[in-house]
């Protein structure tokens, strides 16, 4: 039974024709034009600041939209999301190399982390890891529902949230459209994390005890950053040594809007462990997953 469970799911998850045969062009993929994609951005930063502003002229101070459980079902949603991107895109992985290793001979890549870290130049978006990653991109805009529920629940909306919210879409965007090097493995890390908090916030969502440790969700994310500032470094030895990495161009556009999410997440962090932060009672953080943008290079 067991067996049969997990071929099922290695089917479905990998080995369907749709996903095997999935290719990233405007023709097939629904948002995948540039035009779909600065709308669907500039219409989130317009609904998101028009309802903040509505609201605070027409609520009085610190009165809430209340929205039942709404936001929690939004948290299991996204968390099984997550986690279903994450088998995916792992069993794919696997696949893809059990399938095209034979041709890593072209492109000087030897073993499997290197192919995960650098894909050979010429790499096209179609195939298995590119439904994943194309899932992923459209899951961004889902996790563009927390800001509504941030601006309805406390009427608060940070100009980082809006830029941060707005730079995941756009960077994952890339990794379809220019078939970006490292996005297997910023994925799965992403996803991993997303399961287990957006688990996390759903579970406490209805009164559930939480987690020992104050700040569960940054320190999440500072793993996070530890992890992908190292794995930047394989990618950059990788192209300047192994001949080069597709996609570098819009890698190192990431990088350089992903480094400013990074010291908005560094001042955040600094500022939540201030001996002044200490003395507040222990409270949601306001960046919420905002800083899980530092690992989509």
């Amino acid at each position: 039974m067991s067996t049969a469970l997990i071929n099922s799911l290695t089917y479905y998850l990998s080995e369907h024709p749709y996903i095997v045969g999935f290719r990233w062009s405007n023709s097939q993929s629904w948002g995948s034009t540039w035009s779909f994609l600065f709308t669907s951005i500039s219409l989130y930063i317009a609904v998101s600041s028009s309802l903040h502003i509505l609201l605070s002229a027409v609520l009085r101070r610190n009165r809430s939209v209340p929205l039942g459980h709404i936001p929690e079902i939004h948290s299991l949603l996204m968390s099984i999301l997550s986690a279903t991107i994450f088998a995916g895109i792992l069993l794919s992985a696997a696949a893809e190399i059990r399938d095209t290793r034979w041709l890593w001979r072209r492109s000087k890549t030897a073993t499997p982390l290197q192919w995960l870290l650098c894909f050979p130049l010429g790499t096209r978006p179609s195939g298995r890891v590119f439904f994943w990653s194309y899932a992923f991109y459209l899951t961004r805009f889902l996790h563009m529902f927390r800001t509504i529920f941030a601006v309805l629940r406390r009427r608060r909306l940070a100009v980082s949230q809006l830029f941060c919210n707005s730079v995941m879409a756009f960077t994952s965007f890339l990794w379809l459209e220019f078939s970006q090097s490292y996005q297997i493995l910023a994925i799965l890390s992403t996803t991993l994390v997303y399961s287990v908090v957006y688990g996390y916030r759903f579970w406490t969502g209805f009164g559930l005890p939480g987690s020992a440790f104050p700040s569960f969700v940054v320190n999440c994310q500072l793993v996070l950053v530890g992890c992908n500032l190292v794995s930047h470094a394989g990618v950059l030895t990788m192209h300047l040594f192994k001949g080069g990495c597709n996609g570098i161009g819009a890698w190192g556009l990431n990088s350089v809007l992903n480094g400013a999410i990074l010291l908005l997440f560094l001042n955040f962090y600094v500022r939540m462990h201030s001996p002044m932060r200490r003395r507040i009672n222990n409270t949601s953080p306001e960046l919420d997953l905002q800083a899980n943008v530092t690992l989509k290079n």
